[in-house]
């Protein structure tokens, strides 16, 4: 134990308490006190008697007196490992029973009350959380042997801070996929690396706009980029969806110019919609014109069920105004904690400058794995057993959908990712009593209305994530979310 403590609160004892005090009962009542306020936990070890007198600087015998006294009384018991507080003993609720922080110089900022509840409550491994890979699936061993080899390898220098743009072996290998994959145009120089889409998404708000900017959202639209841009002090404004996507009106663009624009073109979220090449075009030209930019979040493009591939947006046009995110938290498993951005070239140089002066980047021995792991073709390997999987378990889930809910709601979004969507034909159905119901009886089924952004265009239904939900489990899971729907029609 650290009794670093228990010095300084014996240089704290007056001069008064020394006179009138002998030193064994002051000691004694010392470590009492620490005892009985929980500063001394149960199960800690106190110092042994010869190392404590002499950083007191008293007597040995005056150490074990008290010891021994502590003992008698059940504070202490001596064991192989010395003199330990007993578990038993009562921690004083003085400490704890405090009046609650009311005033108002500690309360939230108004920008952080804005910051909006995820929409999910329970452990995301539950039936049918959103956006939840398979772990199970992952090729876990393979992962761990190249970790340890990388580890072996890692001279001593990399434990220090890393670039802040990433590893280049790792932005080298994203770019290398993404030019062939996904048909983004790009050089390792335009990749950042960064913990994840959210960390993505707040650090281009913060780079890229100024407080009170106008910013578009699809509606409905992510709540984690919601977050991110009200947290950044942005407006925004929500911009309906509808079959082709993101469907700015005339009227939009003839309002106030957004400084940004983001959209989720490969699998909207959360309706699960595919924008079309005419719509996304269409943007990236008006985007242009009213020299905004796009983010373009392409969180699980690589899960495209029905049809070939769709290329990124922006790698449909040369010099498109487009930063281009991804994330290994769907591919590969969300504890990786691994992101990145694609910036425009003349976005590189303010960017790169503005993440060394604002981020401290490390984990350099998870990226080197990465990198491995995607140039040794184990990537390729693993979205390939993935897409397999994540089809059959799509087409289960819609053929029980379909067969239990066909006269109340219709599917959205199922050519594609990890999700899909149950929208109501009654729009004033109360979907969040229905996700709250769901959620009663284990079930994650966010609701989609706490996704809309303003009141028009509203959407009223639930997301279902079956990525992480095995085949043979999914009819039971069905009829118990049927139980849960059917009273509210």
């Amino acid at each position: 134990m650290d009794f670093a403590l228990l010095l300084e609160m014996w240089r704290q004892i007056s001069m008064e308490d020394t006179k009138r005090i002998s030193t064994q009962r002051r000691l004694h009542a010392m470590i009492r006190n620490a005892i009985q306020t929980g500063v001394l936990y149960a199960g800690s070890r106190l110092p042994a008697s010869r190392i404590l007198a002499a950083e007191l600087g008293i007597a040995r015998n005056t150490v074990v007196y008290a010891y021994e006294q502590l003992i008698s009384e059940g504070f202490l018991h001596a064991s192989r490992r010395g003199s330990v507080v007993n578990a038993n003993i009562q921690v004083s609720s003085s400490l704890n029973d405090l009046a609650p922080v009311t005033s108002k110089d500690h309360a939230l900022s108004r920008r952080s009350q804005q910051i909006l509840p995820l929409p999910v409550a329970a452990s995301l491994h539950t039936a049918f959380a959103p956006g939840v890979p398979s772990v199970r699936d992952f090729p876990k061993d393979r992962w761990r042997k190249m970790l340890d080899a990388v580890w072996r390898a890692l001279p001593a220098d990399c434990l220090d801070y890393g670039d802040a743009c990433g590893e280049m072996v790792l932005r080298e290998a994203i770019s290398s996929y993404l030019r062939s994959s996904r048909g983004v145009n790009c050089d390792p120089m335009q990749v950042i690396i960064t913990d994840g889409t959210q960390s993505s998404l707040q650090f281009c708000a913060e780079a890229l706009a100024d407080p009170a900017d106008l910013i578009w959202m699809e509606s409905p639209g992510y709540i984690g980029a919601q977050n991110a841009f009200r947290s950044a002090g942005l407006k925004i404004k929500g911009i309906r969806v509808d079959q082709d996507g993101l469907a700015p009106r005339r009227s939009d663009w003839k309002s106030v110019s957004p400084r940004i624009i983001y959209v989720t073109p490969s699998h909207q979220y959360p309706i699960g919609q595919v924008m079309s090449l005419e719509r996304r075009l269409a943007l990236i030209h008006a985007a242009q014109q009213h020299a905004c930019l796009i983010i373009e979040d392409d969180y699980d493009s690589e899960f495209r069920h029905d049809g070939p591939p769709l290329p990124s947006m922006q790698g449909l046009v040369e010099h498109a105004p487009v930063i281009y995110l991804g994330t290994f938290s769907k591919t590969m498993f969300p504890d990786l904690r691994i992101g990145f951005m694609v910036v425009p070239k003349n976005l590189v140089a303010p960017l790169s400058e503005l993440a060394a002066r604002q981020l401290l980047r490390g984990r350099t021995a998870d990226q080197l794995c990465l990198a491995r792991f995607i140039q040794e073709g184990d990537f390729l390997r693993h979205l390939r057993r993935m897409r397999r999987l994540y089809r059959q378990r799509r087409d289960c889930l819609v053929a029980l959908l379909e067969h239990t809910f066909s006269d109340i709601a219709s599917l959205y979004g199922s050519t594609a990712g990890m999700h899909l969507s149950l929208c109501f034909h009654n729009q004033t159905i109360d979907d969040v009593a229905v996700s709250a119901a769901a959620l009663a009886d284990g079930l994650i089924v966010p609701a989609l209305s706490r996704h809309n952004i303003g009141s028009k265009d509203r959407w009223c239904g639930l997301m279902l994530g079956y990525a992480q939900v095995p085949i043979e489990e999914m009819p039971l899971l069905i009829a118990r979310l049927e139980k849960r729907i059917r009273p509210f029609f």
